[in-house]
């Protein structure tokens, strides 16, 4: 995937994950970790922390800054995920829902690495000759 429809699409991700945390707010109070002691509090900061960390994505010059916070925060909101799963295995979720959980596991991981490459790591040289060719690109100059 081109760069630049890499950034915005993490943008977009991040920011509608983030708008989901106030539309939904219950729902990822529930799989706050026992051992967080202000579920709902940290229910909006981590909304707040996505959709800045996802417009902030469109920002060049902020994009590493951002592409590192992004990186604490799915670290960070790991241990929610871990939970969500626990909680579906001890509620007697279905087979396809504890499924889809248990897939959802390893994609953290993976997107990770996605913000590694789309916002930290610089490009390599070809890349950045291939943008040079194309021109300044459609947000924020040059994504």
């Amino acid at each position: 995937m081109q760069r630049p429809r890499s950034i915005f699409l993490l943008a977009l991700l991040f920011c509608v994950a983030g708008a989901a945390h106030f539309a939904i707010p219950d729902r990822y109070a529930e799989i706050m970790p026992r051992w967080v002691p202000y579920p709902m509090e940290a229910v909006y900061l981590s909304g707040i922390l996505e959709i800045a960390g996802g417009i902030a994505l469109l920002v060049p010059r902020v994009r590493p800054l951002a592409g590192y916070g992004l990186v604490a925060l799915l670290v960070a909101v790991f241990p929610a995920n871990v939970q969500m799963l626990m909680n579906a295995i001890e509620g007697g979720g279905s087979a396809l829902y504890v499924g889809l959980l248990v897939a959802r596991i390893p994609l953290q991981p993976l997107l990770i690495v996605w913000v590694w490459r789309a916002a930290i790591r610089r490009p390599s040289s070809s890349e950045r000759k291939s943008a040079d060719r194309r021109g300044p690109g459609p947000i924020a100059g040059q994504i």
